[in-house]
């Protein structure tokens, strides 16, 4: 039986199918995506999406779609499907799928009276090249393909409408044309393994919509051009290979190279594969550095993002040279960024004042994993650096008072992972002393002091011990509250009460500042308040303001964002947490909240998990349709899983 799989019924129930997507990446940050009955309910879906450098930061959607249609005694069985404008669906091809199956590669199987055509998906590695293969699997009598390809060549952030500047000229190339609706875009190529007809009769599609986006708030219609058609015969048995790319490729070369592509694949036929197969569409590759981008499909590379998904997507599933290759490109965005000089790495938000404790973070969890000794021979000096310059004081946005702790402006603008804005202001002030930076920071202090100690660097294991006794005191001191749980942030007379999950980083963290008893009152609150299936809630429904259902247009959702919507990553550190605390008694539950997880990969993107959840029941997938914090943090937690149980067995 296939872990991914889906009959008739749910294929040709629109209820069922259309909130169902697959995302297909590279390692350019292109990718491929849309629901798997194939309709468009994103701007940002699209079989061929692509970065254009030379336009922008952002990326464009060449090739929209491709329609089918299977020709027999001259009737015509179009199997493409598109919502239009009144709730219209047209052509309605859904209704001849018979099965879908994406364990290896996404595969569709269709009936058409005596006919059964399978058509199988890859995206290729290294290329902006889409792959399709159509097998013609039964037929009794001639039979005829009709390709109509429908273009955009526009940003994901935009919509494309009829106009009369579009480019409607093309060339033909080797099995197909060549296209460019307009200046600065790369020539399209459509390519087939088999000689066809291409029948130029050029038009627009009009009023196409896109629910998604009215979801969200947005404007949801366009227009697509479609230059024609392909034609071809297709015989019983036979396959034919389309390509769609920003380059062109000999054809008789296409059979093959999706034979190699599909090889290459591995299996999602279990929940930890499928997080693998996730883990990998992060990966981005710009000339010789290496990247994970923080999501799909919107997302770029975060340094926040980076640091906290790098042990998970990497050292979690024994991937430790892409750790190194990631790192090796984040360290010189670090020192550029503390000396002052102009980024040469494509990594946003490295001012923000948590990223480099965050590192410190990951550096520790590679040292935890090939060895301290290892660890500090390839990061002891950048994580000596990281602690001289925040101890100097020379970061513009974090400051160590003389009461040890680090002390962050954040009135004006978002500082922290809580970065929803409304109207230029942060939604969520947290400024002050904020506590999953301090507990970072204590936890820092101690992870530099055992590596000093592992060197006999006793001057620098008594400066750091007492730093660390310092931070820890003042920890309590001002975090603690009488009902046994952390303030959020403390700014001078200022206490935010509401209940937080960031609370949690003080228990989960290898070195805590909090006594078993007072980790116990934090675990307990976490647990009573804001666990759910998906993670933790961003704020207790006991606190003010609780608003969990992430819907609506931008501002309404920018004030849910994190006001107790459920964020799984955070779920990972809570599970460490009960580890850490509870050490095996805990495995059943944690092995039982796994399954909240499990269930996601059927569901919203197939094999990986969104963004965030909304924080009540049925706790439904929002946001970005795959988020690499979320994936890195479960794979993190079943690698914990294991050896707890390794140690149980």
């Amino acid at each position: 039986m296939s872990y991914l799989k889906f009959e008739k019924a749910p294929m040709t129930n629109l209820q069922d199918s259309l909130p169902r997507e697959l995302l297909r990446t590279n390692r350019s940050g292109a990718y491929s995506c849309s629901t798997i009955v194939d309709c468009n309910t994103r701007k940002y879906h699209g079989l061929l999406v692509v970065p254009v450098p030379e336009l922008d930061d952002e990326n464009h959607v060449l090739l929209s779609s491709l329609d089918v249609t299977v020709i027999q005694h001259g009737a015509e069985f179009n199997l493409g499907l598109h919502k239009y404008q009144g709730n219209n669906f047209s052509p309605k091809g859904h209704k001849y799928i018979r099965e879908f199956d994406c364990d290896k590669v996404p595969t569709t199987l269709y009936r058409v009276g005596g006919v059964i055509l399978k058509k199988e998906v890859v995206f290729q590695h290294y290329e902006d090249r889409l792959l399709i293969r159509y097998t013609l699997e039964d037929a009794h009598s001639a039979t005829t393909l009709r390709f109509r390809p429908f273009l955009a060549f526009r940003s994901v952030r935009q919509f494309t409408h009829e106009n009369g500047v579009a480019s409607r000229e093309y060339h033909e190339v080797d099995g197909g044309i060549k296209t460019c609706m307009y200046a600065g875009y790369p020539d399209l190529y459509m390519q087939f393994s088999k000689k066809n007809e291409f029948h130029f009769v050029p038009d627009w599609y009009r009023g196409l919509e896109y629910p998604k986006e009215q979801e969200r708030g947005y404007s949801s219609n366009e227009d697509l051009y479609v230059p024609g058609y392909f034609e071809m015969p297709i015989k019983k048995g036979e396959s034919i290979v389309f390509s769609a790319s920003t380059s062109e490729i000999k054809t008789r070369s296409l059979k093959a190279l999706f034979e190699k592509e599909v090889a290459d694949r591995a299996p999602r036929d279990n929940f930890f594969h499928c997080l693998v197969n996730a883990a990998h569409q992060f990966h981005n590759r710009v000339g010789e550095d290496r990247y994970l981008l923080a999501g799909y499909p919107w997302f770029k590379c975060r340094a926040r993002d980076t640091f906290i998904a790098l042990p998970g997507l990497t050292l979690a599933i024994g991937e430790t040279d892409y750790f190194e290759l990631v790192m090796k490109t984040a360290e010189r965005g670090i020192r550029e960024f503390m000396e002052e000089k102009p980024l040469t790495v494509k990594i946003y938000e490295m001012e923000q004042p948590d990223v480099l404790l965050w590192a410190v973070w990951a550096v520790q969890q590679y040292a935890k994993h090939v060895g301290r000794e290892k660890g500090y021979a390839k990061y002891g000096k950048l994580v000596t650096d990281i602690m001289k310059y925040i101890v100097a004081g020379k970061h513009p946005n974090l400051t160590l008072e003389a009461n040890g702790l680090l002390h962050t402006e954040g009135r004006e603008r978002a500082v922290t992972w809580m970065n929803s804005t409304a109207n230029g202001r942060p939604v969520v002030p947290r400024t002050g002393f904020i506590v999953e930076f301090n507990a970072l920071w204590y936890n820092a202090l101690k992870f530099c002091a055992a590596l000093a100690a592992s060197r006999n660097d006793e001057k620098s294991v008594k400066e750091l011990e007492e730093r660390a006794a310092l931070a820890k005191e003042s920890f309590v001191k001002v975090f603690l509250n009488d009902y046994g749980y952390l303030f959020d942030y403390v700014d001078g007379p200022m206490m935010d009460w509401s209940v937080r999950p960031n609370m949690i980083f003080a228990v989960a963290l290898d070195y805590s500042p909090l006594s078993q008893d007072q980790k116990k009152g934090v675990v307990d609150i976490c647990t009573r308040e804001l666990l759910t299936p998906k993670g933790l809630r961003s704020l207790s429904p006991k606190s003010g303001g609780y608003n969990p259902m992430y819907v609506g247009p931008q501002t309404q959702r920018d004030y849910a964002y994190h006001q107790g919507t459920a964020w799984p990553w955070l779920g990972g550190f809570y599970m460490e947490a009960c580890l850490k605390l509870y050490k095996r008694t805990r495995l059943s539950f944690i092995e039982r909240q796994m399954v909240g997880y499990e269930d996601e990969m059927a569901y919203h993107c197939l094999g990986t998990i969104s963004e965030l959840f909304d924080g009540n029941p049925p706790f439904h997938g929002r946001g970005a349709m795959s988020f690499a914090m979320n994936v890195a943090e479960i794979l993190r937690t079943l690698k914990m899983l294991e050896s707890y149980t390794y140690q149980r067995d």
